[in-house]
């Protein structure tokens, strides 16, 4: 017995010594710049990079096999990552998310009641969801459920509402979203068209009385020549372009249905610009939203 004890004591000594012997030879040094970067990153591991999770991007961009600015979610770290790697991070504006539908439950009429699961993938199965506007958001808050960031809520009329400080634009719920209603825009734009309605304005109106009714008010009334009711899968729909788009909120006030709307959180990128001009808020429809 104690000479069987004995050989497997001695057995395991050698087998410890051996595997400490090789874990010191093939050890791989990792480049303590993929540390650095982790830090910076949210550590959110969404994957909307396109890397297995945040350690897998650092270990990446180290290797020069992504940029710097890879991460939608930590767009406003990259130029500390920048700053690890040794190179220049070139300025993108943050990327938020917003809805393009202002249907809720008390203006966007049913055509059945949906009582099958609580998921707008799921619902839309069924006739293309429960909605008369075929373009409507569900309301069954399949965004809320993915959004690794807990930016998104329901809000009492049925709708998503985003908490801007906490968005980071990685795109997951837009990716999610099976009416196309939520869309990525740069956080400096505060006006949007709360509407993905194509039909002609009659028909768009009769689904919901907050629908883009096609009647170029908005248009004829834009000073910037921003947004023009312009065609989109077979139909037509106010559009801003947010390269002319001033926030001036024209169109807003113009709108009779309801169909434009503004973020109604202030936003830092929005506060920022107007301090450089503080001139300009004076008659300014959307000078309340600022932070001062």
């Amino acid at each position: 017995m104690l000479p069987a004890v004995l050989s497997l004591a001695l057995l395991g000594a050698v087998f410890g010594l051996v595997l400490a012997f090789a874990s010191q030879k093939f050890t791989v040094e990792e480049d303590p710049r993929v540390a650095a970067i982790i830090d910076v990153l949210p550590g959110a591991n969404c994957g909307a990079c396109g890397f297995p999770g945040c350690s897998g991007l650092a270990a990446a961009i180290v290797k020069g096999e992504a940029p710097v600015d890879a991460c939608s979610p930590g767009i406003n770290g990259a130029w500390k990552i920048a700053e690890i790697m040794g190179v220049e991070a070139k300025h993108e504006e943050r990327l938020v998310c917003q809805l393009a539908c202002n249907g809720g439950k008390f203006d966007s009429k049913d055509k059945f009641k949906y009582e099958g699961i609580q998921d707008c993938r799921a619902a839309v199965q069924l006739f293309g969801g429960h909605k008369e506007c075929p373009s409507a958001c569900l309301g069954l808050g399949t965004c809320v459920k993915v959004c690794p960031f807990k930016a998104i809520v329901m809000g009492d009329n049925g709708l998503p509402v985003i908490d801007y400080d906490k968005c980071t634009g990685c795109g997951i719920c837009v990716e999610n979203c099976p009416k196309n209603v939520l869309h990525l825009v740069g956080a400096s734009h505060f006006v949007h068209v709360r509407c993905s309605n194509t039909e002609k304005g009659k028909d768009a109106k009769a689904a919901c009385k907050a629908a883009c009714i096609k009647c170029k008010l908005c248009e004829r009334n834009c000073p910037e020549n921003a947004i023009k009711v312009v065609p989109v899968n077979g139909g037509t729909l106010a559009v801003i372009d947010y390269k002319k788009c001033i926030n001036c909120g024209v169109c807003l006030a113009k709108c009779p249905t309801g169909a434009i709307g503004r973020s109604t959180q202030c936003l830092e990128e929005v506060a920022v610009a107007k301090e450089e001009d503080s001139s300009s808020c004076a008659g300014c429809p959307a000078s309340g939203l600022c932070r001062r």
